[in-house]
């Protein structure tokens, strides 16, 4: 994959996070907890507390710089949300919301979508699955595109139904 795209990956404690970095880098090794910044080919996997602590947001911010992209992680089994609304807009990156744990029996995808569209007032939100691979190939691409428009032009001419791109009405 080209080195000159990079994502940070952020979301809540056992949100998937370090499985979806595995899963985006062809890992087929279990994920174990994130206790650092952990800097791994294109991707930089985050702590949960990160961002579950607002106190831990100037990391975030820092580690932002290094990046192109950011993925901001739901988890569908999760009824919370850490991010507060309109958060993708504090940074000058690229956001693409991941709803992750989607195949999970007790997954509720729409609450998720719900959860990232508030969050990401604009980008692209893909519905994904670490264990199926749902999603996977359609995030890697996202990362590779370098604006709104091409991320926007890419989400339209998908042919798949768990990749799209949102707009708010009121950005």
């Amino acid at each position: 994959m080209n080195t000159n795209h990079r994502a940070m990956i952020i979301g809540s404690i056992g949100a998937g996070k370090s499985t979806m970095t595995n899963a985006l880098l062809g890992r087929k090794i279990d994920a174990v907890k994130t206790q650092a910044l952990v800097y791994k080919d294109w991707i930089v996997d985050t702590p949960g507390e990160y961002t579950e602590n607002p106190f831990f947001y100037k990391s975030i911010m820092a580690t932002a710089l290094e990046v192109t992209h950011i993925l901001f992680i739901q988890d569908a089994t999760n009824p919370k949300t850490i991010f507060p609304p309109g958060f993708a807009n504090g940074f000058t990156k690229l956001p693409i919301g991941v709803v992750t744990k989607a195949d999970a029996n007790h997954a509720i995808v729409d609450r998720a979508l719900r959860q990232l569209k508030q969050a990401i007032p604009k980008g692209a939100i893909v519905i994904a699955s670490s264990l199926t691979g749902q999603g996977i190939k359609e995030i890697q691409e996202l990362v590779q595109c370098a604006t709104f428009e091409a991320m926007k032009a890419y989400c339209t001419q998908s042919a798949v139904n768990h990749v799209f791109f949102h707009e708010s009405l009121y950005n």
